[in-house]
Order: C-alpha cells, then structure tokens, then sequence
C-alpha cells in the first residue's frame, strides 16, 4: 500500500469527491492512514470536496426553449425520397444474410470439432479396455 502525500490526496479528492468509500480500494486504505495522521488537512480537503459534489449534484441543465427547439428542427437535414428508400431495406437484408451465413458457418464447425472430439474420445476408451488384463480377475 502506496503513502499518500497531500497532492495526491486533494487528487482524489478532486477526482473522486469528498466520500472516499467512492475512491478506488488502494486510495482508501492510504487515505484512511493519511485521515488518522493529518486529521485537519484531510478535513479541509474533503470538505471542500463534498461541497462541489453537492454543487455538482445540484445542478440542473436548462431546457431549451421552445423556439430554440423549432429552429434545430427546422434546420435539421431532411432526407431525400427516392433511391435511399429502397436503400435501407436492402442492407437490413444483406445484414440478415450475413449473420445467417455466419451461425451455419459456426454450426459446421463446432460439428466438425464435436466429431472429432468424440472419435477421440472411443479411441482412448477402446485402448484403454483393451489394454486390461482381464485374465487377472478370473
């Protein structure tokens, strides 16, 4: 466990705000020796940490008007009739297809190895029983 010097502890104070179970583990095991040694400079620092926290937390944005909602619209592009329709159905499908092609291509091939894996798998059994002396339990 790293010491905190105070740089690095008004860092993560910065960074993390002024409740250090928010701060990474290792910062919190240092913190809390650097908390117990320098109680009034780790005081002032996490207090006015936690007062931008509840600045932070606080604030709101503002809505935007109605007007300036119309005007984005209004300004927004708008998209052509025409070639681009048909467009969009077209590459959804070939999207389909593609992913259609590559699951029967994963299928195939977890099969291939499934096969292998078993004809693997009796080969060793069979030479394992035959290998067994079966003359000794009679």
């Amino acid at each position: 466990m790293a010491v905190l010097t105070h740089e690095r502890f008004e860092g993560f104070a910065e960074a993390f705000g002024g409740d250090v179970s928010r701060w990474p583990a290792d910062a919190r095991d240092a913190a809390a020796l650097l908390m117990a040694a320098e109680p009034g400079f780790t005081q002032g620092v996490l207090a006015r940490a936690e007062t931008l926290d509840a600045a932070l937390d606080a604030w709101r944005p503002t809505p935007a008007s109605a007007g300036v909602t119309a005007r984005i619209l209004s300004a927004a592009p708008r998209l052509r009739r025409g070639w681009r329709l048909w467009l969009s159905p077209a590459v959804l499908g070939a999207g389909l297809a593609a992913a259609c092609a590559a699951g029967v291509i994963v299928g195939v091939q977890l099969q291939e190895r499934t096969s292998e894996a078993s004809e693997v798998a009796v080969t060793n059994t069979l030479s394992a029983v035959s290998s067994l002396d079966l003359e000794e339990g009679a």
